[in-house]
């Protein structure tokens, strides 16, 4: 047997894969072969390691060397100085800032982007080939399914999921044992486990990583919810446009059939559990728990009037239990290590951690897992990295199109989800979208609204119509054409929806409004009573204006006009015709004497 004393870890994730990973996978297998290090040197293809903004990423081991940015030219260089000759190209490895040259880092505990994370959900994420069960097995894999089948009783496991606090990862935070508990009282001859993997949150991909990087542990998770609730099969509903996922969760289910892990008599018991894979096309809607289920039955996915619940009549008509991909991650751990390790960490109500994708106006954008009750400040300043180029950090989306807007007066509270709702957002599946002073609030709204119109699945009035009136209305406020009321009448429109609308999509699509009505008000009445961007950023609200003390009359910004707006002779101060005029700042961004400017 070859003993390995390296360990080349690249990152295999959609992100990395996207800007050449395979290609330099391919590159560091061909380098280490023609030196002949391929008997003691291992590359492994891996899952995301979560600071997205740093890659291609590459860590070796036993150093944790950390390098960033890789590309394909790079890797001879690594290859014959580090792997050949044991020194580490300091040059390529990650720096905190690039300002700081001197301040070089040799390994992810050395990162701030890591040193108040922790990880659990994605604690094998980085670290193993998400294609190679033995990995997985290795990190004690399936040693959680083993011992729920041969040693507790369904009940004691939904005993200590409940214990434990898990609520569930995917937007509402409901118990997950108290879900398991429910199932398991529902009388049947046929029950399931269904997994939600749609994900269709702007901005997120937390459970799309897990899956690229983990995927036995959602397969253990569900078959031991099967166990739990006495279901034999499950269905794992994953959006087409998430092609490695989907193709690693199948290698693996192949893989744990082919162990005996999946199928009948697991681990030799009279415990049969499989799992198949379903596609959704991408709509919003399916992330619904009623509306998945209907699509995996075949149908147009439309969400179905509750109740009865899925935990009572879902699937098929059996009692179905849904998690979503975090949620089910968590599970093993908690079997393995117990309730109580799970319930010391987070907040009295909301117990573990959470997964965020952190993008939009941030430094270090990437997968960030942190306790519950983290504030927001320190996952924008300590890990994120603040927002770029000196821009003060004006709030920050959670929920997604579901959530609400956090105002940099809030940056103290302590992330859960009753803290969430409190001050007007929610936790949703994860996604956190940062925004800077530059951001328009108005147009934010009308952006995650105008998802959400595209979205509806048109199944009841409040949200086919309701919403696409209050984005009629947020479309004239941006405009300019905003009208004394209008703010009234989205309060109103949008209170009605929640109360009405069918399903969860309908009831918190008003959210974004709402939220930003609440802390930036005054950016709504600017819009309509003073026909003002204060971001600058609504176009019809836009004018530009020559200084004529400050114009040289060099004639540049006549010549970049796209639209021949500005006329003026040479060395004398020119003028913008505003008839003429589109608003695309091209004249401001070229000027070199800061004569132009927007108001």
């Amino acid at each position: 047997m070859d003993l390995i004393r390296s360990h080349v870890m690249v990152c295999g994730g959609t992100g990395c894969s996207s800007s050449g990973s395979m290609d330099i996978i391919k590159e560091f297998e061909a380098q280490i072969a023609s030196h002949g290090l391929d008997k003691e040197v291992k590359v492994v293809r891996t899952g995301c390691f979560g600071l997205c903004q740093a890659g291609p990423v590459v860590i070796i081991y036993p150093e944790g060397s950390f390098y960033s940015r890789v590309t394909v030219s790079d890797v001879e260089r690594i290859v014959e100085e580090h792997l050949l000759k044991g020194r580490v190209v300091k040059d390529l490895l990650y720096y905190e800032s690039i300002e700081k040259e001197t301040d070089t880092l040799k390994s992810l505990d050395e990162v701030d982007f890591y040193k108040k994370q922790k990880r659990v959900a994605l604690k094998n994420c980085g670290m193993i080939d998400p294609e190679n069960i033995d990995e997985y097995l290795a990190f004690d894999g399936y040693k959680a399914l083993e011992k729920v089948i041969t040693s507790m009783t369904p009940q004691e496991v939904i005993d200590e999921i409940s214990k434990s606090g898990l609520r569930g990862r995917g937007g509402a935070g409901f118990p997950t044992g108290r879900k398991w508990a429910f199932a398991a009282a529902s009388k049947s001859d046929k029950k399931y486990v269904c997994c939600n993997a749609d994900e269709g949150d702007p901005g997120a991909f937390m459970d799309r990583s897990v899956l690229e990087g983990d995927p036995h542990v959602v397969l253990e998770a569900m078959a031991i919810a099967g166990y739990a609730i006495g279901a034999d099969q499950g269905y794992i509903y994953c959006r087409a446009e998430y092609p490695i996922a989907v193709k690693r969760v199948q290698i693996a289910i192949d893989q744990a059939k082919e162990y005996g892990i999946l199928g009948k008599n697991i681990f030799g018991t009279d415990f049969s559990f499989d799992i198949e894979v379903r596609l959704g096309a991408g709509a919003f809607v399916c992330g619904e728990e009623t509306a998945l289920m209907v699509s995996i039955e075949g149908n147009r996915g439309e969400p179905r009037p509750r109740p009865p619940f899925p935990a009572v009549k879902g699937l098929f008509g059996q009692p179905t239990i849904l998690n979503n991909v975090e949620t089910y991650a968590n599970i093993p751990q908690i079997i393995n290590k117990g309730a109580d390790w799970f319930a010391s960490m987070g907040t009295e109500k909301s117990k573990g951690t959470k997964v965020f994708a952190l993008g939009g106006k941030i430094t270090n954008t990437g997968l960030v897992e942190v306790p519950m009750g983290t504030t927001l400040r320190e996952i924008i300043y300590d890990i994120g990295g603040g927002c770029p180029n000196g821009k003060k950090f004006k709030a920050a989306q959670t929920g997604g199109p579901s959530g609400g807007c956090i105002p940099a007066s809030q940056l103290d509270v302590k992330i859960d989800y009753d803290n969430l709702i409190a001050i007007g957002s929610m936790m949703g599946s994860g996604g956190m979208i940062v925004m800077d002073e530059d951001n328009c609030m108005v147009d934010i709204a009308r952006f995650f609204l105008e998802f959400t119109v595209d979205e509806s699945c048109g199944k009841c009035a409040p949200c086919r119509i309701g919403t696409r009136r209050m984005l009629e209305i947020l479309n004239r406020i941006v405009e300019g054409k905003g009208e004394d009321g209008d703010i009234e009448k989205l309060e109103l429109l949008a209170e009605n929806i929640k109360a009405s609308a069918l399903c969860g999509l309908g009831q918190t699509a008003p959210n974004p409004v709402l939220s930003t009505l609440q802390y930036f008000r005054d950016e709504y009445e600017a819009h309509i009573y003073e026909k003002r961007c204060p971001a600058g950023q609504c176009k019809a609200l836009l004018s530009y204006k020559i200084d004529p003390a400050k114009c040289k009359g060099c004639t540049l910004c006549a010549r970049k006009c796209p639209v021949g707006a500005i006329s003026g002779k040479v060395k004398e101060p020119h003028v913008i015709d505003t008839s003429k005029c589109i608003k695309c700042g091209v004249c401001m961004e070229n000027c070199k004497f800061d004569a132009i400017s927007r108001s």
